[in-house]
């Protein structure tokens, strides 16, 4: 029996995005070309990027070498905090499709809502910022565009105001961080929730809740994570260079967590955030 989880997530442009991808944050050069390899290998048709990341290259050569059709696999890229602007966003945009060596992209996302160097003026600058987005996916240019680490009330402040709602929102996600209250408004305003860091960078794998579901299910810790964000709706975009762990993630499409386990989830006590607030941050 195939264990894979294969299914995709419906957009509210009526896109279909591959509901688990792979996350390539911290990986560059050849250890990102090998990784995304691996990936799609093994199966994954959702890869995310940054240009932050500095790895896009190095994205767009694995995707082109691994001999799956461009319109199979979903890539995604994000505008970095120094060019909230109009004319910065299009000017990076095109930088990011020319490293990568695509035409188009699946998705595009704001990476940041309010960076520390425009933080008193945040709101004008992505305004700003984002009618480069809905210009670029009028054109065609971008099948999707989106924000990453908007919580509830940075959506609040923008949704009103904007010609095109942002698609999917990317924000840090994962038992002990559950992020209800921005999940509830996404869904609510049809935007698909995306969760980086989805494992909590394994800090709460030894814990007893998870410990006991854990073994109950017969699965990782780390699979028990991806298939609780999954049964909420959100999609996970684990990261790992191990081959055992990057089939592992994939492999969560045979069990099902019972609602009784899922709200003892989704209740655990606060751990494992990172502390990055995006009021706060100092980049």
């Amino acid at each position: 029996m195939d264990r894979r989880f294969a299914a995709n997530v419906r957009l509210a442009n009526g896109i279909d995005m591959p509901a688990i991808g792979y996350g390539t944050y911290r990986m560059d050069g050849d250890s990102a070309y090998d990784a995304v390899r691996m990936a799609l290998k093994t199966g994954y048709r959702h890869i995310d990027t940054a240009a932050y990341y500095r790895n896009e290259e190095a994205v767009g050569r694995a995707v082109a070498d691994s001999g799956i059709p461009r319109s199979d696999v979903f890539v995604t890229s994000k505008l970095w905090n120094d060019f909230h602007s109009y004319r910065e966003a299009k000017v990076q945009f095109e930088r990011s499709l020319s490293a990568l060596g695509f035409d188009y992209l699946d998705l595009y996302l704001i990476h940041w809502p309010a960076p520390a160097a425009i933080r008193g003026v945040w709101k004008e600058r992505m305004f700003d910022t984002w009618k480069a987005f809905e210009e670029l996916y009028g054109a065609g240019k971008i099948r999707a565009i989106g924000v990453s680490n908007f919580w509830k009330h940075h959506l609040e402040e923008i949704l009103p105001r904007v010609q095109i709602r942002p698609m999917v929102d990317q924000i840090e996600l994962h038992p002990g961080f559950p992020q209800v209250a921005t999940v509830d408004y996404c869904r609510q305003s049809g935007i698909q929730v995306e969760a980086w860091q989805p494992l909590a960078r394994a800090a709460l794998f030894s814990t007893p809740l998870v410990e006991e579901l854990s073994s109950q299910y017969g699965v990782t810790p780390a699979q028990l994570f991806l298939r609780w964000e999954l049964q909420r709706g959100i999609v996970p975009l684990p990261k790992s260079a191990d081959p055992v762990r990057i089939r592992e993630n994939l492999e969560i499409g045979w069990f099902e967590i019972s609602a009784q386990d899922m709200e003892r989830i989704t209740t655990m006590p606060e751990a494992g955030w990172s502390g990055l607030d995006p009021d706060r941050v100092a980049f």
